[in-house]
């Protein structure tokens, strides 16, 4: 069969690759498009990873100055003042001084106890306390992972010595340990939930504190909150009653000018008098349809703001009943490795891997057509079985198999024989099908 397609000079090179003699063994077509795609891959998570880290670290810091700033009030609150045992006692000397001024000597009742000795902070400044100290330790508790994964980011595109394929692996196996720790997802979901659990537990903590100030500031506070957290929630006012509020307002002002002229022209007759007074009643039920509104606004806000913290405290608690599983699958993965370690992967098995890497992602035809190739080169049943382990590699398989002409539509027009090249695709892919998952049926 014909493996080569014919491309005019400045079209794109298409080139159905031979099956090697053995895997791997292809001059090295196979691996420069998995170092491509590996490389853009890798590129692609790092540089979001290191956005949404820079930018984590960025808010962290801002949020944790605010939380310290607040808590550098409320914990004085925790302790008497001093002033009050201050003024104590200098009310007692005045009392002294007074007497020996006036030459009593009546006995003057010495006070059983300073202020401070009978204080007992309020139930309410505890709570404060403590939520604003849990959010904070929140905002350092994300601050502190997110500079470990940025760590971790610096370290997984560290190149090491050696050649190209020992950078190769080194680099897969990078991939490998971040699959299994989970690192992507630690750093895109649970750092942002553990960062946004502290930012709502600072909310309800500062409505809280401004209640203990003065509870008209706090429900300001609160519906302030409420209405931009639920702002997707809350509609415009009706456009019908807007308009017709608009045209009763245009045609009280047209009026109200039309009256100003006859004012002015001293045309005050019994009938003009009548006639303004009837554009003001007119004007009156647009402004009780207003103030309507305002009052069902101020209604479904304070509304809102009571169904969102209970969304609020209710997320929290999900999370918080989630967090103690979390951290029990971590250090449970944790002890078993550090009991029992983890075997080293094969040069072999880490071809494998890179094969079930580039079959999973690439849509590239020339990369998949060489990863074809050199599943047919593939000799050995557990490597063969090891790649047919993944449903995904099955599912590309069949799909490619069943359209071979899928992706290469970026190829029409430059001279290429696109049903040759689709007959002489969907045969390499065939033998490559068919080699994968009878072979390990044979023992």
């Amino acid at each position: 069969m014909n493996f080569a397609a014919q491309n005019p000079p400045h079209g794109p090179i298409l080139e159905v690759p031979q099956p090697p003699e053995e895997f791997c063994k292809d001059g090295g077509k196979f691996y420069r498009c998995y170092d491509a795609l590996a490389d853009e891959l890798d590129e692609d998570m790092v540089k979001g990873l290191k956005e949404q880290l820079d930018g984590m670290l960025i808010f962290a810091g801002l949020f944790a100055g605010v939380n310290s700033a607040f808590l550098a009030l409320t914990l004085p609150l925790l302790s008497a003042d001093p002033a009050d045992d201050t003024n104590a006692l200098l009310a007692q000397n005045n009392a002294i001084l007074l007497q020996f001024l006036s030459g009593r000597n009546d006995t003057i009742p010495a006070q059983a106890a300073l202020p401070s000795a009978g204080f007992s902070p309020a139930r309410d400044i505890l709570t404060i306390n403590a939520l604003f100290s849990l959010s904070l330790a929140f905002a350092i508790i994300s601050s502190f992972l997110a500079v470990i994964g940025r760590q971790w980011l610096v370290y997984y595109r560290k190149r090491g010595g050696g050649g190209t394929d020992r950078q190769r692996w080194e680099q897969l196996k990078r991939f490998l340990g971040a699959e299994r720790w989970r690192l992507e997802p630690i750093l895109d979901d649970v750092l942002p939930s553990i960062l946004q659990m502290g930012l709502i537990i600072f909310c309800a903590s500062l409505t809280l504190y401004l209640r203990h100030l003065n509870p008209s500031i706090s429900i300001i506070v609160g519906s302030s909150i409420a209405r931009i957290s639920s702002d997707n929630f809350l509609g415009c006012p009706d456009k019908d009653s807007r308009a017709k509020h608009d045209i009763d307002d245009n045609t009280f002002t047209t009026d109200n000018n039309t009256d100003l002229n006859y004012s002015e022209s001293r045309l005050e007759t019994p009938r003009t008098r009548f006639s303004r007074l009837s554009h003001l009643f007119r004007w009156v039920p647009s402004l009780i349809a207003r103030l309507r509104d305002v009052a069902l606004y101020i209604s479904i806000v304070v509304t809102q703001s009571k169904s969102l913290l209970t969304g609020l405290l209710r997320k929290l608690r999900d999370q918080v009943k989630a967090l103690p599983q979390k951290l029990h699958d971590l250090v449970k993965l944790l002890l078993h490795a550090l009991r029992h370690g983890r075997e080293q992967e094969t040069v072999n098995a880490l071809q494998v891997i890179a094969l079930q890497r580039t079959i999973c992602i690439s849509d590239e035809p020339l990369t998949l057509m060489n990863a074809f190739a050199n599943i047919v080169a593939i000799n050995d049943y557990d490597s063969l079985a090891q790649l047919c382990s993944v449903e995904l590699v099955q599912q590309r398989m069949q799909q490619i198999v069943s359209d071979p002409l899928w992706g290469l539509e970026q190829f029409r027009g430059y001279g290429i024989n696109l049903r040759e090249t689709e007959l002489d695709i969907g045969r390499l892919a065939c033998s490559a099908f068919a080699h994968a998952f009878s072979s390990p049926n044979r023992d």
